[in-house]
């Protein structure tokens, strides 16, 4: 009875905890608060090992690790209702408590974000009671009423209990039913903003891609990566959908002569270019898959800071960091010169001929070439502030993180994937570098640490994307290593020393071991299977 009791009152406090925040705001429920609090808690060191285990997935692995806390402490707190309701009471209302601090401490917090958990724990305690009180009393189904050894006036038989367990359950899936809708109706009109969304035509289009820059080699991925295959890596455990009716963006800070406040079709009044980029997140391990390439279409950040009045440290400009901040509250600190040097830096509205998906910034995003993406690709944008690195520390560096980075030479053999079964005979190596706004100059494979080899290059699309390669290897039978480095467009070789990302990105060979089968051994490729 006490277990029953526990789980049923905490499934009731969630719901009403979650219908209370999509009154407000998603990001104040309980399980969003305080999975946000622990990503922010977590080490460096523990939070890059979930991204390489889990991938994208990991906030859903976080978010089902802490329902999973929730229930063995909703039995435990039934378990102990039973023989001490007042302290199982009290437990749950602690448990309401971390939930509220933990809202509170998210950015941009208010003191209603508290509401959500309070509520919740109010309804748990709640319901706790009720259960708990009302089981003491159950008695067998059929007793009956008064005489000695039976229960008094007002108990109620097995069946009784159980009814009132599954009306309390009734009841949470209404209230989690009527969050859902409620939820889907804040969000209603972003949904609705973004359909009506029609890019406009680009002042400045960018040049069809290359023939030959995609090599459509099997195993290699395209040259422009889909939006739903682009790589997400953030901290946002709810997505944020950003209504393009109500958006408003607020430039101001140190060096800005005049301060702007713009919504989207103000924005949008300015020439509009559009730019092929690929971008890489500071998390990438050598071989990484958080590297993508994308079309993007927006307005040139550095003109709009130059409209501000802002003038880069190179000309005299008082700042040297350009703080963005997202409408959840994370901050971004870019180097305002990078962004006023003439490379494509865009407040980006629309991603491979779309408007941007709401998972990758909808409405306006920051798209830096050259730079990590915590240093640069602020999404959901809302504000950006001019400052300096030395008065104002962004959310990563303040967890270890370098304060500035500019993206490594990088490449990454695709196929033959690590560990695969070859035939013998030619079989063609392939993958992609990059060295945005430096460019990729050459690609070399080796086999076993032997002599480097030239690999054939993919089409250039300028200096901000990554190029595919290949090279042609004739495999002979057994166990063997390829390794590949790449130069940029400065002449610089990529390096063979190993490191982490932390603080400011990996280097490294990638390396990929592979068998090759013995002649005459198993299937060649093509041969028939039937």
């Amino acid at each position: 009875m006490g277990a029953v009791s526990g789980t049923v009152a905490a499934v009731a406090g969630l719901a009403s905890a979650q219908l209370a925040a999509a009154a407000g705001r998603p990001e104040a429920s309980p399980v969003t608060a305080v999975g946000g609090a622990v990503v922010d808690l977590t080490p460096v060191a523990v939070r890059e090992w979930a991204i390489r285990l889990f991938g994208t997935s990991d906030k859903l692995v976080l978010g089902l690790g802490i329902l999973a806390v929730l229930a063995a402490v909703a039995v435990g707190t039934g378990l102990l209702a039973v023989r001490h309701l007042p302290a199982a009471i009290a437990v749950t209302g602690g448990f309401g408590l971390v939930g509220a601090l933990a809202a509170l401490s998210r950015p941009d917090a208010s003191w209603r974000d508290a509401l959500p958990s309070l509520v919740g724990a109010l309804v748990s305690a709640g319901v706790l009671y009720l259960l708990v009180t009302a089981g003491k009393r159950t008695r067998p189904a059929g007793a009956g009423q008064g005489g000695a050894g039976q229960d008094g006036a007002g108990a109620m038989d097995r069946r009784g209990f159980g009814r009132l367990v599954v009306a309390v359950l009734a009841a949470s899936a209404g209230v989690g039913l009527g969050a859902r809708r409620l939820g889907a109706h804040g969000s209603a009109d972003a949904t609705a903003s973004r359909a009506r969304f029609v890019l406009p035509r680009p002042t400045v289009p960018a040049p069809p891609v290359p023939a030959g820059a995609d090599l459509r080699v099997p195993g290699l991925g395209p040259f422009l990566t889909p939006d739903q295959d682009f790589y997400r890596v953030d901290t946002a455990l709810v997505v944020p959908r950003v209504d393009a009716d109500t958006w408003r963006l607020r430039i101001h800070g140190e060096g800005v002569a005049r301060p702007l406040t713009l919504d989207l079709r103000g924005l949008l009044a300015r020439p509009v270019v559009e730019h092929d980029i690929t971008l890489t997140c500071v998390s990438n391990e050598v071989g990484g898959p958080y590297a993508g390439n994308a079309r993007w279409l927006g307005v040139r950040l550095g003109d709009l800071l130059r409209e501000a009045g802002v003038r880069p440290p190179s000309e005299g400009g008082p700042a040297d960091q350009l703080v963005a901040r997202s409408v959840d509250g994370m901050t971004i600190g870019t180097p305002v010169e990078a962004v006023m040097d003439g490379r494509a830096a865009l407040l980006a509205v629309g991603m491979n001929g779309g408007p941007l998906p709401f998972a990758h910034g909808f409405p306006v995003r920051m798209v830096v070439p050259g730079l990590y993406g915590y240093v640069s690709a602020c999404k959901w944008l809302t504000e950006l502030r001019l400052t300096t690195f030395a008065a104002y520390d962004a959310y990563w560096v303040r967890r270890s993180w370098a304060q500035q980075a500019v993206v490594k030479t990088q490449s990454r053999i695709d196929t033959p994937r690590p560990y695969a079964d070859l035939a013998p005979g030619r079989v063609p190596v392939a993958g992609v570098a990059w060295a945005q706004h430096r460019g990729i100059e050459r690609v070399q494979v080796r086999v076993d640490g032997g002599a480097w080899q030239e690999a054939r290059l993919g089409a250039a699309d300028g200096v901000d994307t990554w190029r595919q390669w290949v090279w042609p290897w004739e495999a002979t039978p057994g166990p063997h290593t390829l390794e590949v480095r790449a130069t940029d467009g400065t002449g610089a070789v990529q390096t063979g020393v190993r490191t982490g990302t932390v603080p400011d990105g990996a280097t490294g060979w990638h390396t990929v071991d592979v068998r090759v089968r013995a002649l005459g051994s198993g299937l060649s490729a093509g041969a028939d299977r039937e």
